[in-house]
């Protein structure tokens, strides 16, 4: 079973609190990918600009470098919503890198977005994210979740599915 796992899915949809909270219910390690974005994809996300693969590959290449480095059992938030981003990720890690998609209702994402104060990413930006979005395949180290629950009915769904 792989130890490092990347909580992804469109901006709104949970992933940073899924994470935290998979990582305190399993003593992991939890790693917030956008603190690795460059200071030039913030301020573009910042002014409502969707970021280009090419302002992604170092960013994706600092997450899977990052998870590696640590020890134990890794949980990181990232959107990850490419099948080439997700492949770019656990080449940069070096080993199996599991991904757990929180998948949901757009109106809900859309509505969790909007309550959200001093985020980078603006509503705005979500058509974007669900155009972007190939969500993960059988062939994939992947897990898709229903986030229409509550956090906790999520956790212990992860959880037992993962056997953690």
């Amino acid at each position: 079973m792989a130890r490092l796992f990347v909580v992804m899915g469109v901006s709104g949809c949970g992933k940073s609190t899924m994470a935290k909270a998979l990582a305190k219910a399993t003593d992991g390690f939890f790693l917030d990918g956008d603190s690795f974005h460059p200071a030039d994809n913030i301020e573009k996300m910042r002014a409502a600009i969707a970021l280009t693969d090419d302002d992604r590959w170092p960013w994706l290449e600092q997450v899977g470098r990052q998870m590696a480095a640590q020890n134990g059992t890794v949980f990181c938030a990232c959107s990850a919503l490419k099948r080439s981003y997700r492949a770019h990720i656990s080449k940069a890690a070096g080993e199996d890198v599991l991904f757990i998609h929180l998948q949901g209702a757009r109106a809900l994402i859309e509505t969790r977005m909007r309550a959200r104060q001093d985020h980078f990413m603006p509503p705005s930006l979500l058509n974007s994210q669900f155009d972007t979005l190939e969500v993960p395949g059988p062939d994939e180290l992947a897990y898709n979740v229903d986030i229409a629950h509550s956090e906790p009915q999520i956790v212990a769904h992860i959880l037992e599915k993962l056997a953690l």
